[in-house]
């Protein structure tokens, strides 16, 4: 949401907004632009019908004084998606969905737009270098969007990606999640099915074929749609010139600075969609080749000697065991540490804790925390540790503390041995130093 009212006061408009948190980065760069709220909170008073809309984002609920007030007042109001999508109805709209792998793979299609000299907009769900903002508004004939399968708003109970209609999409894969939303796994496969059937005759479908749901979704849709499976390309693991990963494609061999098979999976349906919009082998893998990852994306925090730390967004048991995975197969003679933090309304469910069972298990030491706090902010029944231990296995270690988390991690032996930190949250604002010793 601040990255919208930021695109949209760089258009020239007039924003204003409000909230009941603002945390940073976005607190400083709304200061920044003169857009910060002078009070946190919501004023009824501050809605007139001097306003030509109202964005709407999900953190406010339905009963908003604020919304309230501007539904009163009979002023526009649009939930975030929707909004995009008035200001791209008249452009050529890719999106890129899944459960995981989305962000990276719209990065990474973003990064070889802008290598390769293309104008274009864009949403996308993390802060990447060389772009301001994570959404750009402009008069590009082109759109590149994170299709995100959670709610619209307080108002609008549909995922965000039914509300873009693309001409041109990618699919990840399907590995259940929210499920406060989606209570069962074929409801949120539904969701996928319908978004495919949104897709106009001809549309070209990037799908990864290794995923048995959407292999039996695209089918029904042979014939209908012009669909472009795609598998990882040949690859092995390298550490030469600051490359990670060496892929043999048909100009030859092209070093990556990124690794995992995920990542590479995703690689393949970008190039995909790269051709559909006209860009050749040569200019896609000389771009490629330069892309290093996005922000809590297998971030690289530290890297000195024998000490290697990242940090990745992974929540849900698809993304954990994909990048732990990831990090053991390129760090093979390293001691893995891989510590994760329940933070999510699934990862928090006690009901849902047994589809994380073997997620973490290649790595050497398996670190699992959670907060008392973060269950009193959902309203959520807080997990014993038994229930936390059964999940995850004998092998884990588990905290419910933050500062015997921190104590741990600072008294780990941090030679030859790589730490991944893994949470949608920031681990309760722990110092990210310890392994500097």
């Amino acid at each position: 949401m601040h990255n919208m009212a930021l695109a949209l006061h760089q258009l020239g408009h007039t924003i204003t907004g409000s909230d009941d948190e603002i945390f940073e980065p976005a607190k400083s760069r709304l200061a920044n632009a003169g857009l910060l709220p002078n009070e946190i909170g919501w004023f009824p008073e501050k809605v007139d019908a001097n306003l030509n809309g109202v964005i709407l984002g999900m953190h406010a609920k339905a009963n908003n004084p604020e919304l309230l007030k501007a539904k009163e007042l009979n002023i526009p109001i649009y939930s975030f998606p929707q909004f995009i999508y008035e200001h791209a109805k008249d452009k050529t709209r890719v999106v890129i969905g899944g459960s995981h792998g989305k962000t990276t793979s719209t990065a990474m299609l973003m990064h070889v737009l802008r290598e390769t000299k293309r104008d274009f907009d864009y949403m996308v769900g993390s802060q990447l270098a060389g772009f301001d903002t994570m959404v750009k508004l402009s008069n590009a004939p082109l759109t590149i969007l994170e299709g995100d399968e959670y709610l619209t708003s307080p108002l609008d109970l549909r995922p965000k990606f039914h509300l873009y209609f693309p001409q041109i999409a990618m699919l990840t894969g399907i590995a259940w999640d929210h499920i406060n939303v989606f209570p069962t796994f074929e409801n949120y496969i539904e969701q996928f099915e319908i978004f495919i059937n949104q897709l106009p005759d001809g549309a070209p479908l990037a799908y990864y074929e290794g995923d048995e749901h959407l292999q039996a979704l695209a089918a029904k849709h042979r014939g209908r749609l012009r669909l472009m499976p795609y598998r990882e390309l040949e690859n092995r693991p390298t550490n030469i010139d600051g490359y990670k990963t060496i892929i043999q494609t048909a100009i030859g061999p092209v070093g990556l600075k990124i690794f995992g098979q995920h990542n590479l999976q995703n690689l393949a349906g970008v190039y995909l969609l790269s051709k559909e919009l006209g860009i050749g082998d040569l200019e896609f893998y000389q771009a490629i080749s330069t892309f290093d990852g996005t922000a809590k994306r297998l971030e690289l925090l530290y890297d000195k000697e024998n000490t290697t730390v990242y940090r990745d967004f992974a929540h849900s048991p698809s993304k954990l065991k994909a990048t732990v995975n990831a990090v053991r197969e390129q760090y093979i003679n390293r001691k893995l540490t891989a510590c994760f933090e329940l933070h999510t309304y699934s990862s928090l469910n006690k009901d849902f804790l047994k589809e994380y069972q073997n997620s973490m298990d290649v790595a050497d030491d398996l670190i699992i925390y959670y907060n008392a706090h973060s269950f009193e902010i959902k309203k959520m029944e807080p997990l014993q540790k038994a229930e936390v231990q059964n999940a995850f296995g004998t092998k884990a270690i588990i905290f419910d503390q933050t500062a015997d988390l921190q104590n741990f991690l600072q008294q780990l032996d941090y030679e030859n041995r790589v730490l991944l930190l893994m949470s949608s949250g920031s681990f309760d604002g722990i110092a990210l130093n310890f392994w500097e010793k």
